[in-house]
């Protein structure tokens, strides 16, 4: 039967139950304050990944507040020291000349994809130009503020592209000229970006890839200006971000060996430490350039375990037609039926990486059919173990055509080196016994002209 609850009752259960839901709504957690990217006195907050010391620098408005100052040379890009996730930031910039070319990276690698002053990343546009268009009529590209996914990246544009893009044309244009300043608010959040110039929301994504990661400042060949950069975070995704969705963070504490004006930091080999002058290595806007001549380029810095990338790419002509072996994953040469070694006839092609200050050490880069990596000092010394000999030559052959540019990844920690090239694990744990315990590294002189690029190191800690 039911019964008729008393008023009373009922007022004891409202005390007893209301409070608890005002305590739970007012538990909340208030909105994270804004972080200011830029303190207005130094780049501290900032990593230049690859432009010159000079590229970005701190100077005053013309109202005299405190601004990042790009000088638009060489082509490259500043970094945040922290990545982030989920965000809104928010920035002033002006272009001191139309046309004029910059852009905002976010969720970007720490670092440039191969060959490319540019990271993995989704570019916002901060451009003065007029509309780009195809033969038949339509939009390309415009100065409004495009977002697109550039060397790597993934998304899904808000508006289809007329032909296809994964890049998002503006609903508005709403850009301010050169020599005046315009404000960005950049939203970030769960793979989603929405931007709006001046006020209004002119462009968008979603589904993007990676969605966390570093934000950077482009230089692309004109001066300009950014100030009140402010960035307020946002709830991190729940549950968290799976690995493929997450920039390489662990690699954030990469550094550049070169600084894209001079071979400061290196000197020839003969010449002592200090010395950068040379006829032969140029560093030309980024890529140091190596005409084959002259000597060894080696690092005044001296490292013990680290890691280690550098882009690479023959150019020129080779030294050419030679007869090479083909070499097992043993390390020794493979034989004909008659016991002869099995050669091929290749145009010749030779540089390599010098690890710890020795020749016996280093990281090949050839043309032999093993492919790049293998490590002739250890792996030809009869004084070594067949495994040894067998962990310094590579496990697949993972050099991209001649002209084409290659990555390595290498790892020293200890007597163990590994070797990425292009991706694929050609060294796996070679162990290189008597192998010094610190030394500068080296670009080899062996005949052949190369370039490279993305040259960036960072200490690990002491293997055990």
């Amino acid at each position: 039967m039911r019964t008729r609850r008393p008023a009373l009752q009922l007022s004891v259960l409202a005390l007893c139950f209301g409070p608890p839901l005002a305590v739970a709504a007012d538990s909340a957690p208030p909105p994270a304050p804004a972080i200011a990217l830029f303190n207005g006195s130094d780049l501290s907050n900032w990593v230049n990944v690859n432009t010159s010391p000079s590229t970005w620098t701190v100077s005053k408005d013309e109202s005299g507040a405190s601004i990042i100052r790009c000088s638009g040379s060489p082509t490259g890009i500043l970094r945040t020291v922290d990545a982030y996730e989920n965000f809104i930031l928010d920035f002033d910039w002006k272009h001191l000349s139309d046309p004029g070319n910059a852009g905002l990276f976010v969720w970007s690698d720490p670092y440039c994809s191969t060959g490319m002053p540019f990271s993995r990343s989704i570019e916002v546009q901060i451009m003065l130009t007029p509309d780009n268009l195809d033969a038949q009529g339509r939009v390309q590209y415009t100065g409004q503020g495009d977002i697109f996914s550039i060397w790597g990246s993934k998304m899904t544009p808000d508006r289809p592209h007329p032909g296809g893009w994964e890049r998002c044309l503006p609903s508005a244009r709403m850009t301010k000229g050169a020599g005046e300043w315009n404000h960005y608010t950049v939203t970030c959040n769960d793979g989603v970006i929405k931007l709006a110039i001046n006020g209004t929301e002119v462009s968008g994504c979603s589904n993007t890839t990676p969605r966390k990661g570093f934000i950077c400042l482009e230089s692309e060949g004109t001066e300009i200006w950014f100030k009140n950069l402010k960035l307020t975070p946002l709830p991190a995704a729940t549950p968290a971000l799976a690995a493929k969705d997450v920039a390489d963070l662990a690699c954030a504490g990469l550094r550049p060996m070169f600084d894209t004006v001079s071979l400061a930091g290196w000197h020839e080999e003969g010449k002592p430490v200090g010395d950068a002058t040379s006829e032969h290595w140029k560093d030309s806007h980024g890529v140091v350039r190596f005409d084959g001549k002259g000597t060894t380029l080696w690092s005044d810095a001296e490292y013990g375990d680290f890691e280690m990338l550098v882009d690479w790419r023959w150019t020129g002509e080779g030294q050419g037609k030679m007869q090479r072996p083909f070499i097992g994953l043993d390390g020794k040469n493979i034989k004909n039926p008659d016991g002869s070694d099995k050669m091929i006839e290749l145009d010749e092609r030779d540089s390599g990486i010098y690890l710890r200050g020795n020749s016996k050490s280093q990281v090949n880069i050839w043309c032999w059919p093993c492919g790049s990596g293998e490590v002739w000092g250890y792996r030809t010394d009869p004084k070594m173990s067949d495994a040894v000999r067998a962990a310094c030559t590579p496990r697949v052959c993972a050099d991209r055509p001649v002209g084409e540019w290659n990555r390595f990844k290498i790892r020293m920690q200890g007597e163990v080196l590994n070797v990425w090239l292009n991706g694929k694990h050609v060294l796996v744990d070679a162990a290189l016994p008597g192998v010094a315990a610190r030394g500068p590294v080296a670009l080899q002189c062996h005949g052949s002209s190369i370039d490279f690029t993305n040259v960036m190191i960072m200490d690990l800690p002491s293997a055990k």
